[in-house]
């Protein structure tokens, strides 16, 4: 395979803390991957590894052929967490400066920065200072250096943190277009919502461990479909009642759905039968896994059903589990 990023065997430790272990990734030239999991999971510091900001106690780099991203820095786009532009510059000014250093030639410059701008609907800013712009401008100026030499490359480090919905969806946007002229992409995000909607494969970590490296077709294949939303048409069952039905494992209410969490091996459709005798449904369907519901299903794994729990809470996930019966 033609790989645009191969790392093996990378372990990264500060200290006593381990924040990579054993860390093995593949990305094919072309691809747009997410690398997704938790806020401090390892994720920064694997796309730190890649760009040699940092360097592995052990494993195996290789970046675009080379064994270091320095031999290939030209070729590579980074938008690193930490947002940062040179505040004093003027826009247009930054943007020549940077693509420059990145190899572009002057002729035609300018012509290229000004298409970006009006690309990003900053058309009128390229004359005034950087700190003179509020943040989210600011950051699409930074989108702009990190793509306007057209890199085979493009590594995105939560791209979309600070950005309103509008912004996002132009920022989706311009990511779609670079993947379509044929570069990498590979994102990282602990909102996974976007790695679905933007990715073709995922990678997930959790504590520095790959816990999922796989298609996004292929965990949707994966992963049973074990959750059935019922909306009565009329008074709500008893929740015993549906608590009894069986291989239901668990029952839910949320924003007036009921969801009935099924057990390895539960018929969806024997379940819905049943629901129907209950009571008329106004609403009655399976519900597909997201990449949030997978990566709480792995972690309640690894780490037990009470940190399972917690991670629900925490990404509003669910809520809270019916207990013998009760109504949540």
């Amino acid at each position: 395979m033609d790989s645009a990023i191969r790392l093996r065997g990378v372990r990264k430790t500060f200290g006593e803390k381990v924040a990579l272990e054993g860390l093995d990734i593949e990305i094919p030239r072309g691809a747009t991957w997410g690398l997704i999991g938790p806020n401090g999971a390892g994720k920064t510091t694997a796309i730190r590894i890649v760009m040699a900001i940092l360097f592995p106690d052990t494993g195996e780099v290789e970046v675009l052929g080379h064994r270091s991203a320095l031999a290939a820095k030209d070729r590579i786009g980074y938008l690193p967490e930490e947002r940062g532009v040179y505040r004093k510059l003027r826009v247009r000014s930054f943007l020549r400066h940077i693509g420059l250093l990145k190899g572009m030639p002057r002729r035609g410059l300018d012509e290229t920065i000004d298409r970006w701008l009006a690309r990003v609907e900053l058309g009128d800013v390229g004359r005034r200072r950087l700190e003179e712009l509020s943040k989210g401008m600011q950051q699409k100026v930074q989108f702009i250096a990190t793509v306007q030499h057209e890199p085979d490359l493009l590594i995105l480090d939560e791209p979309f943190s600070g950005l309103d919905p509008v912004n996002m969806r132009l920022l989706r946007e311009l990511i779609d277009e670079q993947r379509a002229r044929g570069a990498t992409v590979l994102f990282s995000t602990h909102v996974m919502q976007q790695a679905e909607e933007l990715c073709e494969h995922v990678v997930m970590i959790d504590e520095g461990h790959k816990v999922l490296d796989d298609s996004v077709a292929g965990i949707r294949r994966r992963f049973d479909l074990r959750t059935i939303l019922y909306e009565p048409m009329h008074d709500d069952p008893d929740p015993a009642r549906l608590s009894s039905l069986p291989m239901v494992q668990r029952v839910t209410r949320r924003n007036g759905t009921w969801e009935l969490h099924l057990a390895d091996g539960g018929e969806p459709a024997a379940v819905m039968r049943a629901l129907v005798d209950i009571a008329p449904p106004a609403r009655l369907e399976v519900h597909r896994p997201s990449l949030e519901d997978v990566f709480i299903e792995i972690v309640g794994r690894r780490r037990g059903e009470a940190e399972q729990a917690r991670l629900r809470r925490e990404l509003g996930g669910d809520a809270p589990a019916l207990a013998d019966g009760g109504a949540a």
